[in-house]
């Protein structure tokens, strides 16, 4: 089976993944002197800093997701198929998808990663992820539907486990969705739920680590806890979650809380890719690179994101952080680095730039460490809604996200609490 792509003169390269790096990749390139073809599961691109306000019912789906063929409508020998990647044939240069083979000249793998349950395969089956716009909308239905259970559950128990909420993983993702679960309770549940004590209503943070957002400073770290304290989260670290069982989470301290909404936002692994030699697979699955981001023993491809690891950089000896600004600045590397060589040019090392780091706790409260300065409250909040709105594509989808939040921010009152059941 051939997924039905006719060759050019040009040359080809094949994107696998269109997340933040693939799509930045696509853009430097489509339009050019290359044949391009983007690969992805999915027909659109998602904004992952935002998908914890769809699970959340703070924005629309589709505010946060834009269809691959809409963005490159017009572009010339740029080719999208919506397919699952199964392996690599470097030999052949092909990649083996379920929709055909793909042949390729250059080869560019962004697919991301996935979420990390260290192999517990019962927690996986039992708790919400939330990597992504799907994820998210079951995780919002499970909310507002274990509470629509709560204000008819007689037995006060029952009715404890349905309102309580466990969010497991410290980290940025963990932290937002906390707070914003947290903004819920406060200026919605008592409105909308009337018949529900919203006092009674539960947030627990579970954090394996000593400190909150560990990536940053700990000033940041500790003004992170007094915010989500503030909000009445119940912070529980150092300590992990063991089991999940019978609407009962338990954790390596002995703590055991009942709770029929448990978010596992813990960390993230590499996405595998089948076919690469064994000494392409470094630390955590992540595929090994040169600093030109070369995968290491194969010719002609390259691998961007959270699924690759620079060897030799003294600075991140076990990988850059697997942050949007680093797949990004990676991808313009390997962009330029591809032109060159259809020129015969020289190749640019990547190396990465720190722009800083944010992280957003709840209404008026953030923290963000940029350019050696480290602060947080109103002023970080400011900030990081006007960059994440800068990051948006398409000025219908930033109008749409900024009317969200000033309505947002004045009374709450959205009609997004929708639970949306699919069929077929």
């Amino acid at each position: 089976m051939k997924a039905n792509i006719e060759r050019t003169e040009k040359k080809r390269v094949v994107i696998v993944g269109g997340g933040l790096g693939g799509l930045e990749l696509a853009f430097k390139l489509a339009g050019g002197d290359f044949q391009v073809v983007l690969v992805d599961k999915n027909n659109y691109h998602q904004f992952p800093p935002l998908i914890y306000q769809v699970a959340s019912a703070g924005l629309e789906p589709s505010s946060i997701s834009f269809p691959f063929r809409r963005l490159f409508q017009g572009h010339k020998d740029f080719f999208f198929r919506m397919a699952e990647v199964k392996a690599v044939d470097a030999a052949g240069k092909t990649v083996v998808t379920s929709v055909g083979d793909i042949h390729y000249d250059y080869l560019v793998l962004a697919a991301g990663a996935r979420t990390n349950f260290f192999g517990n395969k019962a927690i996986e089956a039992t708790t919400l992820p939330m990597k992504s716009v799907s994820e998210a909308m079951q995780l919002r239905n499970t909310i507002l539907r274990n509470l629509e259970k709560a204000e008819t559950e007689e037995d006060p128990a029952r009715r404890q486990a349905l309102m309580n909420i466990v969010v497991v993983g410290g980290g940025a993702s963990g932290v937002e969705i906390a707070g914003a679960v947290a903004e819920m309770k406060k200026n919605i549940i008592a409105r909308d739920y009337p018949d529900l004590d919203s006092s009674q209503m539960h947030i627990y943070l579970v954090n394996a680590g000593k400190r909150l957002l560990a990536a940053m400073d700990p000033v940041s770290s500790a003004r992170a806890e007094r915010d989500l304290k503030a909000l009445h989260v119940h912070i529980r670290q150092p300590q992990f979650a063991t089991e999940y069982k019978d609407g009962i989470l338990k954790t390596s301290a002995g703590l055991e809380i009942p709770a029929r909404t448990v978010i596992w936002v813990s960390g993230i692994c590499a996405n595998t890719v089948e076919g690469l030699p064994a000494e392409s697979i470094g630390h955590a699955g992540r595929i090994l690179t040169d600093r030109f981001c070369r995968v290491k023993g194969v010719q002609d491809v390259f691998a961007i994101g959270d699924q690759s690891l620079i060897e030799g950089d003294e600075e991140y000896p076990l990988g850059h952080p697997q942050l949007a600004q680093v797949a990004m600045q990676q991808a313009k590397t390997v962009a330029e680095n591809l032109k060159s060589l259809q020129c015969g040019g020289e190749e640019k090392p990547f190396k990465y730039r720190n722009l800083g780091v944010m992280a957003t706790i709840g209404r008026n409260h953030a923290v963000a460490e940029i350019g050696g300065r480290k602060f947080g409250g109103f002023a970080a909040w400011v900030l990081w809604l006007v960059v994440h709105l800068r990051s948006i594509l398409g000025v219908k989808n930033k109008a749409f996200i900024l009317l969200n939040w000033v309505w947002n921010y004045l009374n709450y009152k959205q009609s997004l609490r929708l639970i949306l059941k699919a069929k077929g």
